[in-house]
């Protein structure tokens, strides 16, 4: 293991694959975070966005080419990934997710301290051999990882039960609640929005055909087989049977979107020009061109009750414009979504998969949780909400209260520099936090020892680590 000056500060390298969604935004608060610390941050990832937002940040960016799943290009990204770690020679090595994970631990194997982080399992990802391949990596993997970081008490119970024996610690998400405004000027959408907020929810408001009082509901995620979206379209057309004009808004893209499109095309959901059944047309199936003509002119335009709007660099706006926000996920570690959807004020539905739980308080559960894949339940949720206006109001107030106490991205950033702390107990401290240009301070008071992990902020999430069930 290469050894440091032990006055310089600590080298990390965050190595993620994949670069968008929940995990890209995970990276970016940690690299922001630990580079006002005053760290030497350098992210090993395929180009995009992600690279370039990363390097607006000041991070030392290396180009990984790595395809999102295993597959036959493994061993040659092993390989460059082995080649980069040589150069960079970090002191800590953080790997994202299952494919940066697998690649990473198989480059370091050990021989520099290793952070895993799951971001949800990759044996729940997959069936058949494939998730039994995938677990199997798991449990042996989890030796090459001084720590396995879970996001949810629930996430790490899950590796357990499944075999997998690392050296654990949870560390709950947090997000950055600078990106959802101060607590005075965030409410619900009926009368606590600032007028610059009101005028941009109007914008995408109209962007999905909904007026002002359209009852809205917003779904933000990946359009994939996790997040779930084909049971909330199985539950809309019950929603719009009890709430007629409502409207349904998905943001996101994925590899589902061509199916998904075509399964809310199927239930009518994309509107457009139809033909109105007239009773007293029992004349069979084969009509003249002039009774088509006439059968024409009872053709009427249904407005699309479903709307795509793609992926989008920020989702905030359509939080805000939302009446409910929903994410039926099939799985989850702890999902960013509805905490997000939490900051801005607004009530949310979730699944109750892995992280539902701990992302609520205790009191929401009864009114946001729902059982995965149960388009009935889902759908009664979602309209008892809809109906009922103060009880969002409330829903929204309690859960921006809880999100903004526990949940903010600085405390979780301290608390992941408290298990680097652990894995670098003798490393060198630099002076003290290099401030970035538009983002503000972390509230911890200036330490006066330099010590970088009180740059990063002093923690009120304490990492909770089970010592008892490492590998051997």
């Amino acid at each position: 293991m290469h050894l440091p000056p032990t006055d310089s500060p600590p080298r990390v390298l965050h190595v993620t694959q994949p670069v968008d969604g929940g995990v890209a935004r995970v990276v970016t608060d940690l690299t922001r975070a630990q580079l006002a610390a005053g760290l030497h941050v350098t992210v090993a990832c395929p180009g995009g966005a992600l690279a370039g937002e990363l390097r607006s940040l000041g991070a030392d960016v290396r180009h990984w080419p790595a395809t999102r799943s295993p597959g036959p290009a493994l061993v040659p990204e092993v390989r460059r990934l082995a080649r980069l770690i040589a150069d960079v020679r970090p002191d800590l090595v953080h790997a994202h997710s299952a494919k940066a994970g697998l690649a990473g631990r198989l480059a370091v194997r050990g021989r520099v301290p290793t952070v895993f982080q799951p971001h949800a399992w990759s044996f729940e990802a997959v069936g058949g051999p494939a998730a039994a391949l995938a677990l199997g990596w798991e449990r042996w993997g989890a030796r090459w990882a001084a720590r396995t970081v879970c996001v949810s008490e629930a996430e790490r119970r899950r590796g357990t039960r499944a075999g997998v024996r690392a050296r654990w610690a949870v560390i709950p998400n947090g997000i950055d609640l600078d990106r959802f405004g101060d607590a005075d000027t965030v409410g619900d959408r009926d009368g606590m929005e600032t007028a610059e907020n009101a005028e941009n929810a109007a914008t995408v408001r109209l962007r999905a055909g909904a007026g002002p009082r359209t009852p809205l509901v917003v779904c933000v995620g990946r359009l994939c087989r996790q997040k779930g979206q084909d049971v909330l379209l199985a539950a809309w057309e019950s929603v719009l049977a009890r709430v007629p004009g409502a409207r349904l808004v998905l943001v996101g893209d994925g590899p589902e979107h061509t199916r998904l499109t075509a399964c809310a095309s199927a239930y009518g959901f994309l509107g457009g020009a139809i033909l109105a059944r007239r009773r007293s047309g029992a004349h069979g199936t084969h009509r003249t061109h002039a009774q088509h003509a006439q059968h024409a002119q009872h053709a009427q335009h249904v407005p699309a009750s479903v709307v795509f709007v793609g992926a989008v660099a920020d989702a905030t706006p359509w939080y805000r414009s939302a009446d409910l926000v929903v994410l039926p996920s099939r799985w989850e570690g702890m999902a960013l979504a509805p905490l997000e959807a939490m900051a801005c004020g607004r009530p949310v539905v979730v699944t109750d998969v892995d992280g539902a739980r701990e992302g609520l308080p205790p009191a929401l559960a009864r009114h946001c949780l729902v059982p995965p894949e149960d388009p009935t339940a889902l759908a009664d949720v979602i309209t008892g909400l809809l109906l009922d206006a103060p009880l969002r109001a409330s829903l929204g107030l309690r859960g921006r209260a809880h999100v903004r106490s526990t949940h903010d991205v600085r405390l979780t950033a301290g608390a992941v520099a408290a298990v680097y702390r652990t894995l670098l107990p003798h490393h060198g401290r630099p002076a003290g936090p290099r401030p970035l240009p538009g983002h503000r301070p972390a509230p911890a008071e200036p330490h006066p020892s330099g010590d970088w992990t009180a740059a990063v902020g002093r923690s009120s999430v304490v990492p909770i680590e089970y010592r008892e069930s490492t590998h051997p």
